[in-house]
């Protein structure tokens, strides 16, 4: 006979697997500026806060490690385990980091990963995005796009190219773009492209630089950004969430 524990888990892992007509998934998008917050302390566990508050399934995570030496991870990958109900996908190349150009993936836990892929970016800067497909069907794009328009540009259509047919698609992540349409071309046709609304500056929001991008087979049933207190301390980002159905 199966433990209370037991179920409940077989019980979320059941519903995981039917198709997303049945609830809406939740897929939220993170840049935790290596843990440092706008008081300019390093606080793992108040990024931890935030994403628990989230109540996503989905979380795509951006400079989720440091940049120098072998890029160790912003939050301990204990803390996680312990302190959430998130699996991290494997896509670091190593032991110490958890994700792949920071860019790091966390699932509920239930959620079953299908595959995952990193996806080269050209641009200027050194620049990467990571890939999750789930059991279900639906892949997640985890993105932290370049400084420069015309890099975005050109990591965008890399980003469509290694997709190739965009079917249950997510593309979610710091897109680094101030305006609300040019930069985005690429996405044309195959994705429609949602803001849920001012995520940066995080003392005082002003531009909607995280976005979400779905194929046209998904409809977006709600989407916001997160402003409670530890929110706006703990990042220079807002995190965005998502509510994402088959159409």
């Amino acid at each position: 006979m199966n433990s209370p524990v037991t179920s409940v888990a077989l019980s979320y892992i059941m519903n995981m697997t039917h198709n997303i007509h049945s609830r809406p998934l939740r897929i939220a998008s993170y840049n935790i500026r290596k843990a440092r917050g706008l008081d300019g302390r390093r606080d793992p566990g108040r990024i931890v806060d935030v994403i628990n508050a989230l109540d996503a399934d989905i979380i795509a995570l951006q400079e989720a490690d440091r940049r120098l030496g072998d890029r160790p991870a912003a939050i301990p990958k204990e803390m996680i385990t312990r302190a959430t109900d998130f699996d991290l996908v494997p896509l670091a190349q190593n032991d110490v980091s958890l994700g792949w150009h920071g860019n790091a993936i966390l699932v509920r836990r239930g959620c079953q990963v299908a595959s995952t892929s990193r996806i080269g970016l050209p641009g200027v800067e050194p620049r990467g995005a990571v890939a999750v497909k789930l059991t279900t069907g639906l892949t997640v794009v985890g993105v932290h796009l370049g400084l420069l328009r015309q890099s975005r540009r050109k990591q965008l259509h890399r980003i469509v190219g290694h997709l190739g047919k965009a079917d249950n698609v997510v593309v979610i992540g710091d897109m680094n773009e101030w305006a609300n349409a040019r930069g985005f071309e690429p996405l044309a046709g195959a994705f429609t492209l949602h803001s849920p609304g001012r995520s940066f500056h995080a003392a005082r929001p002003v531009a909607a630089l995280d976005r979400v991008a779905l194929s046209r087979d998904l409809v977006l049933s709600d989407a916001g950004v997160a402003q409670g207190a530890q929110a706006r301390q703990a990042s220079d980002h807002l995190p965005i969430w998502a509510d994402v159905l088959s159409a």
